[in-house]
């Protein structure tokens, strides 16, 4: 399993899901994007419509009819009821059946700092678990320490 950190500096996970959703598909995976609040996976669904419109990414919400067809898929929880091996936990909560996915991006900002610092750590402790982190600098994501 790999886990890439995004630290959030400039723009909200409402932008960054995008440009990793273009980037699964483009390995050819499906996604699962998964947030507690309903508001922010509403701010998601919106910026996958308005972020790249030239690079439409087809999506739905994991209890809206179909969602196993789609290949990207917003959700609360962890079901991937699209078969998804790739999952964005865009609201920076760790969530135990992340380890269930080949990959996983734990996108946070300031107020999930220490949260991800303690995630990090736990996760250095598993075997088979490849940690890359990634922060904002200006427009560009830089690979971190």
């Amino acid at each position: 399993m790999r886990v890439d950190f995004y630290q959030l500096s400039r723009d909200p996970a409402e932008l960054v899901v995008p440009l990793i959703a273009r980037a699964s598909k483009g390995a050819g995976e499906k996604l699962l994007v998964v947030a507690a609040d309903a508001a922010q996976l509403a701010a998601i669904d919106r910026s996958l419509w308005e972020t790249l419109p030239e690079a439409f990414l087809a999506h739905g919400y994991a209890d809206a009819p179909h969602a196993e067809r789609q290949p990207l898929l917003l959700s609360h929880d962890c079901e991937a009821a699209n078969g998804a091996k790739f999952i964005a936990l865009a609201d920076g909560q760790w969530r135990e059946e992340a380890q269930n996915f080949e990959r996983v991006f734990l996108i946070f900002g300031d107020d999930r700092l220490a949260d991800a610092r303690q995630c990090w750590v736990m996760l250095g402790k598993l075997d088979g678990v490849e940690r890359r982190f990634w922060k904002q600098d200006g427009g560009k994501w830089r690979e971190g320490p």
